[in-house]
């Protein structure tokens, strides 16, 4: 029988979460809510940051909470999608038969760290593109099935060039958030160096397991939306797009293209977890508000004349939100 979960125990549950991430990652307090938020929404992730700033420890951190497995693979120019997916090998008994069984590649767990997605080509990212949509692998002609909940958490490096390919536009579409992971500050950066320079590493408490993770999302599918919420969402979606005719002069200059039919879907099943951790059971504008950057930010491909006038996809989403009526 699946577990069953009550709406006012999403809340709790998820700050025991948040609470033993705490006991290993200092500040990040966005990066660690909004990661919440994608794992019980049932979507990919997106990591932004410079090196050294947690993020492979978070993924980390969220698995030994949640009691989750995890695999780490660190993309490389020369990584095959056999390395990521697996592949038949010829195995001979010991009457000398020969088959074909199925190895097994690290994709096959609860939570896949893609490492600098964008040092790997473009044929084995899409590798990743049927696991991230439908949740199986085909190999061989076979279909395996993946193991649930599955999640991409994947990182870059956002301003090394030299050797990294941009992931295509369809392959971004599929993460539900990108979120940017920035700079502790002096006070954080202190207490990071007592945390992991003495003898002792910290140990987050495990609080829940993959079942409870089920329930979680199950619960937060099942979140009401009103009709005026939902076209909220649909009106922040279509202001993206620069033939739109209501479209703010900002976006018709800078975005070549819009925000998918993704970006409406990420904005409600964001909205219907945040409702949740904020103890209602009812998606309101201001949840629609709350995610919208992590949402939208990576759906807008911009021009070479934004790049040129210093406009990014934050500073438009911004003005999108002061512009479309609630």
């Amino acid at each position: 029988m699946p577990l069953e979960i009550l709406p006012s125990q999403f809340s709790e549950i998820a700050a025991q979460i948040e609470a033993a991430i705490g006991q290993v990652i200092v500040g990040q307090r966005e990066v660690v809510r909004h990661t919440l938020i994608a794992l019980l929404a049932d979507g990919h992730l997106l990591l932004e940051g410079l090196p050294g700033l947690g993020k492979t420890m978070l993924v980390r951190t969220l698995a030994q909470v949640l009691r989750l497995d995890f695999n780490r693979v660190q993309f490389t120019p020369d990584l095959m999608p056999a390395d990521i997916l697996g592949t038949d090998v010829l195995e001979i008994t010991a009457g000398g038969e020969r088959h074909f069984r199925f190895h097994r590649g690290p994709i096959f767990t609860n939570l896949l760290l893609a490492d600098e997605i964008n040092r790997a080509t473009p044929k084995t990212q899409s590798a990743l593109l049927e696991a991230m949509q439908e949740r199986q692998v085909s190999v061989g002609g076979q279909t395996y099935r993946l193991d649930l909940p599955f999640l991409v958490l994947a990182t870059q490096n956002p301003i090394e060039l030299e050797g990294t390919y941009p992931l295509p536009e369809a392959q971004l579409d599929r993460f539900l958030f990108k979120i940017n992971v920035g700079y502790p500050t002096a006070a954080e950066l202190v207490e990071i160096t007592a945390r992991t320079t003495g003898a002792v590493q910290p140990i987050p408490d495990p609080v829940a397991d993959g079942e409870t993770v089920l329930a979680l999302q199950a619960l937060a599918r099942g979140v009401p939306v009103a009709t005026p919420v939902s076209e909220y969402a649909a009106r922040l979606t279509v202001g993206t797009h620069p033939d739109n005719p209501d479209a703010l002069e900002e976006v018709r200059r800078y975005v070549r293209y819009g925000a998918s039919p993704r970006g409406s879907q990420a904005l409600i099943l964001g909205a219907k977890v945040a409702a949740l951790l904020a103890g209602r059971y009812n998606v309101a504008t201001e949840d629609v508000r709350a995610v919208a950057p992590a949402a939208l930010r990576h759906r807008l491909i911009l021009t070479y004349a934004a790049e040129a006038a210093d406009i990014t996809a934050d500073s438009l989403i911004a003005a999108l939100l002061d512009h479309v009526p609630a």
